[in-house]
């Protein structure tokens, strides 16, 4: 597995119209099923007016956790064209959801996938795609004399300080770091007993 995945850096619209339907697209970066849930859930309310609210998000490094959904359209005609753009991109912790407002012409199968389809790749095209990396975070707990020695490591590996305590003379430090040198700097840290 790469330690690293692409998203998008922020919040982007698009916009595809057929035959008087409108569809609109607005990608979303995300890393919780809650944050999916809630962001659908306004797109619902701030739409109550639109005849469909289809989605479909990715989540994790891995891209393991995905789902779409077609919200009363026909089965596979909206969610699953919404989640071929996002595997197209190879994006992930992505969110693209889709309002579609009836034009009184009906599309046919055929015409829904390529209007939800293309309505999702236009708010990819206007997102900004960045790459992350996975981090792993890495505990360690030290007596204060021996601050120097995990701060010299700190400073040569430049992982992210997480949080930091001190209770006395014992330290506790919390470091996250990219995950293919987790293992490296739990090492050099744990050389120092």
């Amino acid at each position: 597995m790469t330690d690293e995945y692409r998203t998008i850096a922020a919040t982007s619209e698009g916009y595809y119209t057929e035959k008087r339907s409108k569809f609109l697209a607005f990608a979303h970066p995300v890393s919780t099923i809650d944050e999916v849930k809630d962001i659908v859930a306004r797109y619902r309310k701030q739409y109550y007016d639109a005849r469909h609210v289809c989605y479909a998000y990715m989540l994790g490094a891995e891209r393991k956790d995905f789902r779409a959904n077609d919200d009363g359209e026909p089965s596979s005609t909206a969610g699953k064209p919404i989640l071929g753009q996002i595997n197209s991109n190879e994006l992930t912790d992505i969110l693209i959801v889709v309002v579609r407002y009836y034009g009184g012409v009906n599309l046919g199968t055929s015409g829904l996938i390529v209007a939800y389809r293309e309505a999702a790749a236009d708010a990819i095209s206007h997102a900004t795609i960045t790459t992350r990396q996975v981090e792993e975070t890495v505990s360690y707990s030290f007596a204060y004399p021996q601050m120097n020695d995990v701060m010299r490591i700190v400073k040569d590996m430049q992982p992210r300080i997480v949080s930091q305590s001190y209770e006395g003379a014992s330290c506790h430090i919390v470091l996250s770091i990219r995950k293919n040198e987790a293992d490296r700097l739990r090492d050099k840290l744990n050389s120092l007993i």
